[in-house]
């Protein structure tokens, strides 16, 4: 990661999860430079439920461009118990304290991080470089003194989610209802059986003289999903249905075709006008033969969610 490609800013706040200071920096850094390791490795400490180490190249870690820098990275320290395959995914900020002005300095790309068996380490080779850190005036290494830190935020799925899809036209979609004894019919409304459809329970509703503002002049007819007490909270369906009442000689039948989400608060869907009366008791239209009224339901698109895990 090149020098120009983090993201630094200036806080108050110390790092939530670690700090490391480190007095006699100067020996650290002959100390690593005289090893084969050329790195500091911090103890383990615990963030977001997972065990981290920081990894200091105090001279830099010219395996990866970082000469003249200094070098900080984040590890993920025990990973005893992961399963095969295993990944922790993470958001991260490193710090290094301005002692002068009572300031981290904090370095990140927002990104997120995937650490794995293969990849288990991730930080900044070009973190700052030595000329600014070693200079006094900067307020990082005082008396041979300075502070690193470390925030770390794992995103954890939970492993829960939905899966929306759509059916068109399914098989047991359409129901008819015959009415018989339409010209006795004195109640306000009426309901059909119920019919299962689509995975879901339907019944049609007939206002034979019309809903509310309706009465009197239009018959109203409505589709109702039945089973909706048994949905889980928040729930909807988008359903996309045709109403019609049938003509029973020459099929000129009267429909209305609705596309809307069915919900808790909406569970039924219809036309409060959906034909006159006088359409209905037309005999030349056909909709009510041997004083029988044939009312169907067509479910034409219907949506489907599914949970997974």
């Amino acid at each position: 990661m090149a020098y120009t490609d983090t993201v630094r800013e200036e806080r108050h706040v110390a790092p939530a999860h670690y700090s490391m200071k480190i007095d006699s920096f100067s020996l650290l850094s002959d100390m690593v430079a005289n090893s084969y390791l050329e790195q500091y490795e911090s103890r383990e400490f615990e963030a977001s439920g997972y065990k981290w180490k920081l990894v200091l190249y105090p001279n830099g870690d010219k395996s990866t461009n970082g000469d003249g820098y200094i070098s900080l990275y984040l590890v993920i320290a025990d990973t005893t118990g992961f399963r095969p395959g295993w990944e922790i995914n993470a958001i991260f900020k490193l710090f290094v304290y301005d002692q002068l002005q009572d300031k981290y300095l904090t370095i990140g790309d927002g990104r997120l991080r995937r650490f794995c068996a293969i990849k288990n380490k991730w930080g900044f080779p070009q973190m700052l470089p030595l000329s600014i850190f070693n200079n006094a005036s900067n307020g990082y290494l005082i008396g041979d003194s300075c502070v690193f830190g470390a925030e770390v935020f794992v995103v954890k799925s939970e492993g829960k989610g939905e899966h929306f899809s759509m059916i068109t036209d399914p098989s047991d979609g359409t129901f008819t209802w015959e009415v018989q004894y339409f010209s006795g019919l004195t109640g306000e409304f009426y309901y059909s059986q119920v019919y299962l459809a689509g995975g879901h329970e339907w019944k049609l509703k007939l206002f034979p003289n019309g809903q509310i503002k309706q009465r009197g002049k239009y018959l109203s007819l409505f589709l109702e999903l039945d089973n909706h007490t048994n949905y889980h909270t928040g729930w909807k369906l988008f359903v996309g249905f045709t109403l019609r009442i049938k003509d029973q000689v020459r099929s000129h039948h009267h429909e209305k075709t609705i596309h809307t989400w069915f919900s808790a608060s909406e569970n039924d869907w219809g036309l409060g006008s959906f034909i006159s009366l006088s359409d209905i008791k037309n005999p030349s239209n056909n909709f009510i033969v041997n004083d029988t009224l044939i009312v169907e339901g067509v479910l034409n698109r219907l949506s489907v969610h599914k949970d997974f895990a």
